[in-house]
Formats: structure tokens, C-alpha cells, sequence
């Protein structure tokens, strides 16, 4: 049933439509409206409430990109692979997560409905990836929040000798509190967290050049380690080019990690005031952070620290093996490593606060799609949707598993199991815009239609793909190494791809293979549309010059 569509249509300061976006009220060829009146699938007593406002959108984008990886996992990278091939291996998976956000930028933005990519790959894919996407992005996120619950802890120790589950206790409250408070109260939360991530790393950033140029005991660096110890290692000693190449391929899971997460804004969207519009500007901004916080960072952090610093592999997963404490010890300046761990801190915190909020949201937008049991669609008159926020709660609760060593082991196969159900996510969101890309094609769309249009398409969604499926299928190379096989090691880098497929060919067969490919020429591009556009207000632009800076960062 394909639409008809005419240039465009748009609201004007009355509330009424113009004739700009006439795709929004486009007709089927039946001639019925192509607005249905349950147009999110929702009932009442499930909607979901706009109050992320425009900087919490930003706020929610930038902090999906900082986060501990930076800080903590790219002491291992820098150990295994020398800092060009730390630096290599961070721009690879960079341009994998900017091609991603080109992708679900123009998606989300054109069409921010609630359930954000999982509920848009029903409607441009089919059931099936929606059914096995969504269990996946759920399970991936309520994995990871008890994980930074313990996470925090353990940065704990650098002070304290108390029991690591006082602490867990104490950081779950806060961040369930959080999360119980609202949607705004989540947006101002991490609007301060964000802040607070951007000020620790820009300074940090900072510090490594002045350390470089001479600053501290150390005198002047240059490319000093570079030429002592090579730019690139030998992964395992493995001779020659080979090992050379391995270390650098040791990278890409880690650096995974620390950028899963910036698809978040598409969860959030459907909760944000003109998303048609706060998300395009969060979107646009994706490339400057990346290079800012991850490309200068990782190139830094190979100026200012030795990739065999022994720090870097000993030792408890605190602010101590950060390569920029290291740098900074080394350098013989004081007090600043407390600092950097009190950061490391606020970072775990808000990764747990939107960990708990987007596996809330994931499983709300399964229950709305008919995939998971109806009553966890349920909200608040505030638009909390209160029953899919107590279940994954319950899941923090693994956090205490890691202050037992036996249990520890088990959960850590859970935890080290999401970079790779990260990627699953990457990838059905490449094959998602592929198929978007092609209905809009099919329909006789126009792409000025789209509130957000990135350059290099379909290209990035293609990008997107290889990348991703390159990535998963080598996850776990090492161990086929001779004299490295390790079971348990195989099982958390290759089970979450059966996993995905169990549940795609599952769902598939459930449903009788109905609606498992849906042709580009009846991909639902409309459905919608009105109800999102006749939500949106005018948007107000700064006029001082403090306001313009502001939106020029942010």
C-alpha cells in the first residue's frame, strides 16, 4: 500500500498545516487516512509524556559517548596494541559509530515514535528482527547496569576499605530514585553527569598536552614512548606483521564498548520536546564529539604514557590503571588522581541511571509491540512506565554477585557477553536504515522530506553492516590460538549471535513466517506522522551571545 506524497508539509505559528509537508497527510491508495487512530500501538494509560527537554537530548548524546571505556579500557588496548594501534583501532570504530548515528539520526528523527529503532525495524523490516532486536537490546542493557553498579564500587576501593556491597547498595538507590522521579528528573540527572564527564575529560585532554610539551618531572615527551617501545606491539609476542595487526584487531571490542550507548537518543526520543528537531541538532554534533573526546584523547594518551607501563595490566580496575593517571603519577603532580577516580565514579552512576532507563524502555516498547507481556506497557499519569522500570531493577540486584569470587566469574561471562550484543544492535540498525533507505526510493519520496539527511548514505548503513559483522564474526580470535583455547572465553564472544538468531528464527516461525520481509513498496513510512508533528511547538533560538555559545557546544 504505497502513499502518495507531495513535496512537504509543515506547522505554521497558528498550529495549523502548510503545505511544506504533505507526506504527513498522505493518503493509501484506497483512499482511507494514512493516520490510524492508535497510531504508537498504545492503549490508554501507556503514553509516554514529552519532557526531555533540547539540552537534555544533547546532554543524553554526549554522555552516551563518554563514558569509563575511555577512561579504563583503554589501558589494555594501549598494552596490547602501542598507541597507533590504539589510535588506529579507536578511529575504525569511531567512523563505525558515526555511520550508525547518520543512520538512526535520519530514522528517528523523521519518525521519533515511542520503542525508538526497535519499534522502527517492525515497521521497515519486519516482526521478527523487531522481536530478536529488541530482546537483545534489552538483555544487552539490563546486563550492563549491574555491571556499573559494580563497577562503581570496585573505583570505591581507591579510598575505602568498605564492603563493596555498601556501596552497590548505595548507588542503586540513587540511581533507582532517578529513574522513579521521571523522565525529566532522568534529563537533569544526566545533563549534570554529562557536564560533569565533559569538564573531567576536556581537562584531562588538557593536561596531556601541557605533560607532553614538558609540564612535570618528566621534562618534554614528543613521541618519546612511540620511539622506545614502537607505535605498534606485538599482540602475545606474536612475531612480525601478524602481531603487529592482532593488536591492533585486540582493540575494536574495547573500543565497542566505550562507544555502545550513543543510540540512546533514539529511546529517549519519543519522551523529548520536538524531537524532530532537538535530535537532528544532537545528531549533527555526533562527529565533533567523537573526534574531540576519543580521537585527540586515544592519540594523547599515546604521547603521555608507555604502552609497558606496568600499571596498565596490575592491579584493581581503579583510576590507578588509567593511562591518564598513569601520565599523570608519572609527571609527579598530586591530588589530580583522586579526582579523575571521582569522575570515574560519576561516570559508572550515570551509565547505571541510563542503563536502568533504556532497558525500561526497551522492554515497554516490546510489550506495545506485542512481544512481551502487555502489563509492562503501563505508565504513570506521569508517563513512567513503572512496571518495565520495576522488572529491570530487579536485575541490578546480579551487581552483588561480583562481591563473591565464584559468582563474580559467572556474572563476568554475562557482562563481557554485551560489547558483542552492542554490535548485533549496530548491525540490525545498519540493515534497518538499508531498508528505509530503499522504501523511500521504492515510494517515490523525496529525501527533503527528512528533518535530519546525512551525507554519504546509503553508504553508512552499508558501512554499518560489514563493519559490525566483520567485527562479531573475529570477536574471539585469540583463543584459536595454539595453547589459548578457552571456553569460557568462546562462549562470551560468539553466544549472543545464536542468540539473536534463536530468537529471529523463533519469532519467524511463531508468526508463520507473516510479515518476516516486509516489500519496500509497503514499508509504513506514514503512520504517525501527524500525531508527532501537530505535538510540536515552536522552537525558541537564542539571542545572547552566552545562549548561542551554549547551543553551538551542546
Amino acid at each position: 500500500m504505497a502513499a502518495h506524497y507531495s513535496p512537504s508539509e509543515e506547522k505554521d505559528k497558528s498550529g495549523s498545516f502548510t503545505q511544506k509537508h504533505d507526506v504527513c497527510v498522505a493518503t493509501l491508495e484506497d483512499g482511507t487516512d494514512a493516520n490510524q487512530t492508535n497510531a504508537f500501538d498504545q492503549r490508554k494509560g501507556e503514553e509516554l509524556k514529552h519532557a526531555l527537554l533540547p539540552r537534555h537530548m544533547a546532554m543524553i548524546s554526549i554522555g552516551g559517548v563518554i563514558g569509563t571505556g575511555l577512561f579504563l579500557g583503554t589501558a589494555s588496548s594501549l598494552h596490547n596494541a602501542g598507541p597507533l594501534g590504539l589510535w588506529l583501532g579507536y578511529l575504525l570504530m569511531g567512523s563505525v559509530c558515526y555511520a550508525m548515528m547518520m543512520c538512526i539520526g535520519e530514522m528517528i528523527s523523521y519518525l521519533p515514535v515511542p520503542g525508538g529503532h526497535i519499534k522502527l525495524a517492525e515497521r521497515f523490516v519486519g516482526k521478527p528482527l523487531a522481536f530478536a532486536m529488541g530482546w537483545n537490546y534489552w538483555y544487552n542493557w539490563v546486563i550492563v547496569l549491574p555491571a556499573e553498579l559494580s563497577a562503581a564500587a570496585v573505583l570505591m576501593s581507591y579510598w575505602s576499605d568498605l564492603s563493596p556491597a555498601i556501596w552497590i547498595t548505595i548507588y542503586l538507590v540513587i540511581v533507582v530514585a532517578i529513574n522513579l522521579l521521571g523522565t525529566r528528573a532522568y534529563g537533569e540527572a544526566e545533563f549534570w553527569f554529562a557536564s560533569i564527564k565533559i569538564i573531567t575529560i576536556v581537562g584531562l585532554i588538557i593536561l596531556s598536552i601541557c605533560i607532553d610539551l614538558g609540564v612535570g618531572k618528566q621534562g618534554r615527551l614528543g613521541f618519546r614512548y612511540w620511539k622506545e617501545s614502537g607505535p605498534l606491539n606485538q599482540y602475545k609476542n606474536i612475531p612480525g606483521t601478524l602481531g603487529r595487526f592482532l593488536g591492533f584487531f585486540s582493540v575494536l571490542i574495547n573500543a565497542a564498548f566505550s562507544f555502545i550507548g550513543t543510540e540512546i537518543v533514539a529511546i529517549a526520543s519519543a519522551e523529548a520536546k520536538n524531537p524532530r528537531k532537538s535530535v537532528p541538532s544532537a545528531i549533527r554534533k555526533v562527529w565533533i564529539r567523537i573526534c574531540l573526546f576519543y580521537f585527540l584523547g586515544t592519540f594523547m594518551i599515546g604521547l603521555v604514557c608507555s604502552s609497558q607501563a606496568p600499571e596498565l595490566t596490575k592491579g584493581a580496575k581503579t583510576a590507578a590503571r588509567s593511562p591518564f593517571v598513569v601520565a599523570i603519577n608519572n609527571a609527579g603532580i598530586k591530588v589530580l588522581p583522586s579526582l579523575v577516580n571521582a569522575a570515574l565514579v560519576t561516570s559508572a552512576v550515570s551509565a547505571a541511571s541510563s542503563d536502568l532507563f533504556t532497558s525500561s524502555r526497551a522492554l515497554y516498547s516490546l510489550a506495545i509491540g506485542g512481544s512481551a507481556p502487555r502489563i509492562f506497557a503501563r505508565t504513570t499519569k506521569g508517563g513512567l512506565p513503572y512496571m518495565a522500570v520495576g522488572v529491570s531493577v530487579l536485575f541490578s540486584f546480579l551487581s552483588y554477585m561480583s562481591v563473591r569470587d565464584g559468582a563474580s566469574t559467572v556474572f563476568g561471562y554475562f557482562a563481557n557477553m554485551t560489547s558483542i550484543a552492542g554490535l548485533v544492535t549496530w548491525f540490525c540498525i545498519g540493515v534497518m536504515y538499508i531498508r528505509f533507505h530503499a522504501a523511500m526510493k521504492v515510494q517515490g519520496m523525496s529525501r527533503d522530506v527528512l528533518p535530519y539527511r546525512a551525507c554519504l548514505q546509503p553508504f553508512c548503513g552499508y558501512w554499518t553492516v560489514a563493519t559490525t559483522f566483520t567485527v562479531m564474526l573475529f570477536s574471539g580470535w585469540s583463543i584459536f590460538l595454539s595453547g589459548n583455547w578457552s571456553t569460557s572465553d568462546f562462549i562470551t564472544n560468539y553466544i549472543p549471535i545464536p542468540f539473536f538468531i534463536i530468537l529471529y528464527i523463533g519469532n519467524w516461525f511463531y508468526n508463520r513466517g507473516n510479515g518476516a520481509q516486509i516489500p519496500a513498496s509497503e514499508v509504513d513510512l506514514t503512520t504517525g506522522l501527524r500525531e508527532i508533528l501537530e505535538a510540536e511547538v515552536p522552537e525558541e533560538k537564542p539571542t545572547t551571545v552566552a545562549g548561542k555559545v551554549w547551543n553551538f557546544i551542546s
